[in-house]
């Protein structure tokens, strides 16, 4: 199987192996990074290794329903970003997510991450739309994806469950025709 790679001005994103194991498991154990992520930190390596290996094996099927890239700049590990729901063809439609190092906040690297994933939605993929949501306090992520281009449509209350509390999430979205390939 051909490793499949986008690349922008400044990312390099690239589909998981079992070398990423250690960088996943510090990102997802920053308290900073899982402030707004309904997972939690984990309690050990051992759900880390779990969550890698559902990625790998999502790799391997036909027709693909989910992509996760690791998204490096510099050889550095900066963080994650996926795409899931691909599943009913006639729809043509994903949901997009993704989780930063705090190390890396501010340099407009969500965004530009997002963007190259959208680039492959549409361009690749062939999608129509694409989907996101965050909890409505995340302001960064609400950056990111207006940055990015996409559409606040709408707010559902109480989805959410972080840290023991239901949160609010706004969703967002994204058409094909909205989309400006940069």
């Amino acid at each position: 199987m051909t490793e499949l790679k986008l690349n922008t001005e400044r990312l390099i994103l690239k589909e998981l192996d079992l070398k990423d194991l250690h960088d996943i498991h510090t990102l997802h154990s920053l308290p900073e990074t899982d402030e707004f992520n309904t997972m939690g930190i984990p309690s050990d390596m051992g759900v880390t290794e779990r969550l890698l290996a559902d990625w790998l094996g999502m790799q391997e099927l036909e027709p693909r329903t989910r992509y996760t890239f690791k998204i490096e700049c510099n050889d550095q590990f900066v963080g994650l970003i996926g795409l899931k729901n691909l599943g009913t063809p006639n729809y043509r439609s994903g949901e997009v997510w993704y989780k930063l190092h705090k190390d890396f906040w501010g340099n407009g690297y969500g965004t530009e991450a997002l963007k190259c994933v959208l680039r492959f939605c549409f361009s690749e993929l062939d999608l129509h739309r694409v989907e996101a949501g965050c909890a409505v306090e995340n302001i960064g992520s609400i950056r990111v994806l207006e940055k990015a281009g996409m559409v606040r449509e709408g707010m559902k209350r109480k989805k959410l469950p972080i840290r023991g509390e239901w949160k609010d999430n706004y969703f967002y979205a994204i058409l094909e025709e909205d989309f400006q390939v940069n």
